[in-house]
């Protein structure tokens, strides 16, 4: 027999935590996230995201063992101001058994129709900025910090329960290579000169801070037009930039400017961290820390994490001056493989940036939606 509880901050958010743990103690590409983020995450005193949003937490139990947790959330953001009347879920995780994930997504269903919402999307977290989808190709790669591994059955059991694919989402390898393509080097000096454009390179984290916030504004601006999109707020880019900023190495991080001084583009790569999360096991203390500063300073492989033009500039090349800057940074760390983020497969501009390179394709994960 299954039994769903619902669990909350103060009463078993832990257990809903570390279920994966135990789901995936025994597979080689699984990458954990780290267990305080996590909690804070979830927690509704810490992270604001709560301002607009709900959200319910289940644990699936047989007899005594957890097999199974799935997050219920209402973005009143998207429901109100965007008229999309959807209810999320999203940290759904269970064991191979049909009936559990059933049994999980009945209280979607059920909270779905309290609020009087029409159809049901997940996995998915309480924004843009987190990770989304089941992963459906790639089943041997490691996940990336901002991407859910899964096993191949939660998709079939989605299809099992009458979910369709909503949004689809693909990432690439590309391999770098030990020059610069000649073709980029000159069209990124010619794309500087015609719009007056300039590189702002940092050398710590502090000169960083003031481009924070027109970085997330671009990034609102990029996207607005995609099908996942909800606006980043204010107070989550605060929450944000906490978050994630202790991961980030100032040669990572590519700007450009306009002649004003406006911020036109960015981007964000980082070493991978796949390896070392891996090690650190859902902690950065005593010993994760170590495994992370270990992988910041020396790493063959690196991810693109985010990327973001004014749509003033999109189509005009600007591109090629990242694609200059980040290929002289690789050279010179020894980084020879890139990860892209998980892309929409219909955002076919960005795929295009990395045609140049021979992208494969190695990973695919979607988000299934069900009427109610």
């Amino acid at each position: 027999m299954i039994t769903i509880k619902e669990v909350t901050f103060k009463n078993g958010l832990k257990k809903f935590v570390t279920f994966p743990f135990d789901l995936y103690k025994d597979c080689e590409y699984w990458v954990p996230s780290l267990i305080k983020d996590e909690m804070e995450t979830l927690n509704p005193d810490k992270n604001p995201v709560f301002k607009n949003a709900e959200a319910f937490y289940y644990l699936a139990y047989k007899e005594k063992e957890i097999v199974g947790r799935i997050a219920v959330i209402i973005n009143h953001l998207e429901i109100n101001e965007q008229g999309k009347k959807k209810i999320r879920f999203g940290w759904l995780d269970m064991i191979d058994d049909i009936e559990v994930t059933k049994a999980l997504l009945d209280k979607v269903y059920q909270k779905g129709r309290e609020f009087n919402l029409e159809y049901a999307e997940g996995p998915v977290g309480f924004s843009n900025m987190e990770k989304a989808g089941i992963l459906t190709m790639g089943f041997k790669e490691m996940n990336t910090m901002i991407t859910w591994y899964h096993y191949p059955y939660y998709a079939e059991h989605m299809k099992q329960l009458g979910f369709e694919k909503q949004a689809t989402w693909v990432e690439y390898r590309i391999k770098i290579p030990d020059t610069i393509f000649e073709k980029v080097a000159k069209f990124s000096k010619i794309v500087r000169e015609r719009y007056k454009l300039s590189v702002i390179r940092f050398k710590n984290k502090k000169e960083i801070l003031p481009y924070v916030e027109d970085m997330f504004g671009l990034l609102n601006k990029t996207y607005n037009t995609l099908q996942t999109f909800v606006p980043i707020q204010q107070y989550q880019i605060e929450y944000y930039k906490k978050k994630y900023f202790s991961f980030i190495h100032p040669d990572y991080i590519c700007c450009i400017k306009d002649e004003n001084g406006k911020l036109i583009a960015f981007s964000v790569v980082m070493p991978s961290f796949s390896k070392a999360l891996k090690k650190a096991n859902g902690k950065l203390f005593p010993f994760g820390w170590s495994y992370v500063v270990a992988a910041q300073r020396k790493n063959d492989t690196a991810a693109f994490y985010l990327i973001g033009i004014d749509p003033e500039y999109q189509g005009k090349g600007v591109t090629a001056i990242i694609f200059e800057e980040m290929q002289h940074l690789f050279n010179s760390k020894g980084i020879q493989t890139v990860e892209t983020n998980p892309e929409l497969k219909e955002n076919t501009a960005v795929q295009l940036l990395w045609k140049d390179y021979n992208p494969q394709q190695h990973k695919e994960r979607s988000t299934f939606r069900k009427d109610l």
